[in-house]
C-alpha cells in the first residue's frame, strides 16, 4: 500500500465528515447551482425583504396617505436604498452574464434593476393616495419578486 493511500485512508477514518461527503451521490454536470448562498445575491435578498417590509409599514399605518409622503426623509432614505438594490440586481444579472449560467436569473435580475427605479419614481409622483397605494402595491410585488427569484431552488433549462 503506497503513503498516498495510507494517508487517504487514514483521514476517512478519522474524520466523519469526509466519509459522509464521499457517501453523497455525485451532482450531475448539467445540475444548476443556487446562487442565493453568495454574499452578492445574500444581500440582495436580505436588502430587498428589509425594503418590502417598509413598504408594507407605509401601506399598514396608513403613512402613504399623507400629501407630503414622498417629499419627507424618509421616503428620501428609501429611495437611496433602492437605488442601490438595483444596482447590485443589475451587477447580479453581470455576474450571472459573465459565468455564462442561469438565464432565467440573469434575465429577471436585469428586468428588477431596470424595474425598481421606475416603480420608486411612480410612488414619488403619485397625486393621489389611491394612485400612491397602487405604486406601492406594484414596488412591494417587485421586492418580494426580487427575493424569491433568488430563492427559488434553480431549474435545469428547458
Amino acid at each position: 500500500m503506497s503513503c498516498g493511500v495510507a494517508l487517504a485512508v487514514s483521514l476517512l477514518l478519522s474524520d466523519p465528515n469526509v466519509a459522509l461527503a464521499a457517501a453523497q451521490p455525485s451532482a450531475a454536470a448539467e445540475a444548476p447551482v443556487s446562487v442565493a448562498g453568495e454574499p452578492l445575491f445574500a444581500d440582495i435578498v436580505a436588502r430587498s425583504g428589509a425594503l418590502k417590509g417598509v413598504v408594507q409599514g407605509w401601506i399598514d399605518t396608513g403613512v402613504m396617505d399623507q400629501a407630503d409622503f414622498a417629499a419627507g426623509p424618509a421616503f428620501a432614505g428609501f429611495r437611496t436604498q433602492a437605488v442601490e438594490l438595483a444596482a447590485l440586481d443589475m451587477q447580479g444579472h453581470v455576474i450571472l452574464k459573465e459565468r455564462g449560467t442561469d438565464g432565467d436569473l440573469k434575465c429577471i435580475l436585469r428586468g428588477i434593476a431596470e424595474d425598481m427605479p421606475l416603480k420608486v419614481e411612480a410612488v414619488r409622483t403619485a397625486v393621489t393616495p389611491a394612485e400612491r397605494r397602487v405604486a406601492l402595491d406594484e414596488l412591494a410585488y417587485l421586492l418580494n419578486d426580487n427575493v424569491e427569484v433568488i430563492t427559488a431552488p434553480p431549474q435545469p433549462p428547458v
